[in-house]
């Protein structure tokens, strides 16, 4: 099956999950304080939609269902969902109900403490759901890594980690007192937040101090990496017929240097050859100059072997050596796994969703600088965190992940989101007096205005990622 189809699929029940359970927390706390749902859609359906329960051949079929009280549908736009609560200035914004006098049903007639419930339903159910997720994960698979203390051949950094103070070789053992259980990607945010860093060099800790202005945005950007676990340059396999096969190169070999530049990790190897390519993207580069540049002399030693081969080969008109990577941590080092069972489950696995959530809300400091606002993105760059082949435990993952993020940036304190409710309903109680229709209608067009500009945004980023 296509990657993108796959991904596509993913996304689409990760969503459908997360929009439906949302909303049936919004739902839950409604019908128990006895307040009269008119709509329970998944994805919008402005115009029209794809099914509901109203509809006339399924009131045929089910004619109970033409008087029920709740009208259940999906729609045609993706974007989401929601729940219909009478009484309720809402994205609907049926203002014309807002208009007749206030029945006992409705939502504006329930004292502030229930719809204060009704509210945040949503947000809680979110929570709970990706905690609940990541005990499963933990009971049902467990927890496989590789503790960075067995990461013996240390770690490479670029000049801007070197010029803190890290050199190649190290290992970051510990960040501010606290030990550094493996190696992921969380390494670089405990790093940027970091007052100092303890590595393991030659057997001994050496403590780094860091400066005040680490940037994590920056970190990850930064080409080469700012910091990348050491892995020699040998080749994992070599195709058949390619330039690499001409000149005997082959499973095992070690490349130790490239037109004569030492070699010795493949973020060495990829250096060397994006000098290359950043040649032939110089104006003025002639046919003549590219042929020149297809020639490369590769310097390789086999395994065991005391001495390295010389070989000028050419490369393949898209500037390709023919070589596969051996670049996966598992070539060089053991994981260890670890297996939970249910009661061990349940405090790890909202543990580690906590510091999920913790780390989220950590990051969301640089969506107000530029390189934050060009990382937004929409169903597209939500869509790629999926993986290109169908992966339980990726999928799972990410739906936790998702549905975290969805939580907390419901529960902002902005107009049209649920926060913005909350927000209002919290003052209602401290007051003790309820806003004006008038207000919060108002208000709920700036949220919403907002929210489409937001969109707009994510959109717009999405669509320049794809052209460039």
């Amino acid at each position: 099956m296509d990657a993108t189809l796959v991904k596509a699929l993913q996304l689409v029940l990760s969503l459908s999950i997360l929009v439906i359970l949302h909303e049936g927390g919004h739902f839950f706390f409604a019908k128990l304080f006895k307040i009269k749902v008119e709509k329970f859609f998944l994805f919008f359906d402005p115009y029209f939609h794809l099914f509901s329960t109203k509809d006339k051949w399924f009131t045929r079929l089910f004619p109970k269902c033409k008087d029920a009280e709740t009208e259940y549908g999906i729609g045609w736009l993706p974007f989401g969902g929601y729940v219909k609560i009478a009484g309720m200035i809402d994205e609907s914004m049926d203002t014309e109900q807002m208009k007749k006098p206030v029945q006992p049903w409705e939502f504006r007639a329930k004292p502030a403490w229930q719809r204060l419930f009704v509210m945040i339903g949503g947000v809680l159910v979110n929570f709970l759901l990706a905690l609940f997720i990541y005990v499963m994960i933990l009971f049902a698979w467990g927890e496989k890594y590789i503790p960075i203390q067995d990461m013996s051949m240390g770690f490479q950094f670029n000049e801007q980690a070197q010029a803190i103070g890290f050199r190649n070789g190290d290992i970051p053992v510990a960040v501010d007192g606290e030990s550094i259980k493996k190696w992921d990607g969380t390494l670089y945010r405990s790093i940027s937040e970091a007052h100092e860093v303890t590595v393991l060099r030659d057997g001994r800790e050496v403590a780094l101090a860091m400066p005040a202005d680490m940037n994590m945005l920056e970190m990850l950007k930064s080409n080469p990496p700012f910091l990348i676990p050491f892995m020699p340059a040998v080749v994992d396999s070599v195709l058949p017929d390619s330039p690499a096969d001409s000149v005997g190169l082959y499973a095992g070999s070690r490349i130790t240097a490239i037109d004569g530049q030492p070699v010795v990790t493949w973020n060495d190897f990829d250096e060397a050859v994006k000098a290359r390519m950043e040649k032939l993207a110089v104006s003025g580069c002639t046919h003549e100059d590219s042929l020149k540049l297809r020639s490369m002399t590769v310097a390789y030693m086999a395994e065991g072997a005391a001495v390295a081969d010389t070989a000028t080969l050419t490369l393949t008109p898209d500037y390709m050596l023919g070589v596969i990577k051996r670049a996966n941590l598992l070539a060089y080092y053991e994981p260890v796994q670890v297996d939970y069972g249910f009661w061990a489950s349940i405090p790890a696995g909202i543990s580690y969703g906590w510091d999920v959530l913790a780390g989220y809300v950590s990051d969301l400091q640089y969506l107000f600088t530029s390189d934050g606002a060009k990382s937004v993105g929409s169903f597209i760059t939500i869509g790629s965190i999926f993986p290109a082949t169908w992966d339980w435990l990726a999928f799972w993952n990410t739906t936790a992940f998702l549905s975290l993020m969805l939580a907390f940036m419901n529960i902002l304190p902005i107009p049209a989101l649920d926060g913005g409710h909350v927000m209002f309903l919290i003052g209602e109680i401290i007051l003790r007096r309820p806003p004006s229709d008038r207000f919060l209608e108002r208000a709920q067009m700036v949220g919403m205005t907002l929210l489409l500009a937001l969109m707009v945004l994510a959109c717009y980023n999405d669509i320049m990622r794809f052209i460039f």
